[in-house]
């Protein structure tokens, strides 16, 4: 039987909140294993204090249950304490100043370098010439060079003051608009550059011709990348093309483009364990989200020791 206190609050959100039943039986759940745990501890739940929820904090962590099932579950505690303060049947919410643990931030997702360059090698036969050296470019730029959507997607061939960003191709780099307007300057590596050189000599054919800037018979002004329109490549253009191309070239799961970027930063650091220059590379302003940002498999970190440090081996010492 339910603690008639219990009740009274459960028939307060569904008659007078009137909240949806779902929502109801999610309630009744939470609050009655607040009652447990008060009965499990000897106390009644109006004299439920602090030290008690995060006891029952504590123990439902140390049990398997994630930091966004604590956190839904002290949510529908308090809600019951405010009602109860709203009663005058307590002075104080137990609640107040209690929180869930903090939740482990996952990984983003990265490609294999196997397959990561098995997509950027992807050539499609049947496709549109004009649209397979866009997107072979697209493909090069973002795993070569690690940048944001919004970052290649500003940018433009030529530099200027109104400029979000742009590639200088004699100097490998690219000048891009990072977050917080912040500017810097990627290398871009031969592949990509000649994926963008392919891609500039088609860039202007089959366009209509008031998308061409008249000054500039060769097309090479505005955005970069283009649509076949001659606008700006869209962000949501340029997630429906990679996702298509990752699954063409037969990838198992699609890809976006932020699963270039991570796979970028964990190659790079794979190869290098330099963490401050993928963190320039990558334009974070706290390395510590690089650190979140990146990962190192055990079995890249197994390989780096036994070619480096001096006690992995043992000296062969011979026959005596």
């Amino acid at each position: 039987m339910s603690d008639p206190l219990v009740a009274r609050y459960l028939d307060h959100v569904r008659f007078e909140k009137r909240l949806a039943e779902r929502s109801v039986t999610l309630y009744t759940l939470d609050l009655q294993k607040l009652a447990q745990s008060a009965t499990l501890a000897g106390v009644d739940l109006l004299q439920v204090q602090p030290a008690h929820v995060r006891r029952w904090v504590a123990q439902m962590h140390s049990g398997g249950r994630s930091a966004r099932g604590i956190a839904l579950i002290l949510s529908g505690w308090r809600g019951f304490y405010v009602w109860l303060g709203r009663q005058g049947l307590v002075t104080s919410n137990p609640l107040a100043g209690v929180r869930a643990p903090k939740a482990a931030k996952p990984l983003p997702k990265a490609l294999s370098v196997d397959d990561a360059v098995r997509l950027a090698s992807f050539q499609s036969a049947s496709a549109d010439p004009w649209l397979e050296a866009r997107d072979q470019a697209l493909v090069e730029l973002f795993y070569g060079g690690g940048l944001r959507l919004a970052e290649l997607t500003g940018l433009d061939l030529q530099a200027s003051r109104q400029a979000r960003g742009w590639v200088d191709l004699s100097a490998g780099e690219a000048h891009v608009l990072g977050k917080g307007a912040k500017r810097r300057v990627v290398p871009v590596g031969a592949q990509a550059v000649q994926a963008l050189q392919r891609w500039l000599l088609v860039r202007a054919q089959k366009l209509p011709v008031n998308a061409v800037d008249a000054s500039d018979t060769a097309g090479l002004s505005g955005a970069l990348f283009i649509g076949r329109g001659g606008q700006r490549l869209s962000a949501q253009s340029v997630w429906k093309r990679l996702r298509a191309r990752s699954l063409a070239s037969g990838l198992a799961a699609p890809v976006h483009p932020h699963v270039l970027r991570h796979s970028f930063a964990s190659h790079v650091l794979q190869s290098s364990a330099d963490l401050r220059g993928v963190q320039e590379l990558l334009g974070h302003a706290n390395i510590s989200t690089t650190q979140i940002y990146t990962r190192l498999d055990f079995g890249h970190l197994a390989k780096t020791y036994d070619a480096a440090h001096p006690r992995a081996h043992l000296k062969s010492t011979g026959s005596k």
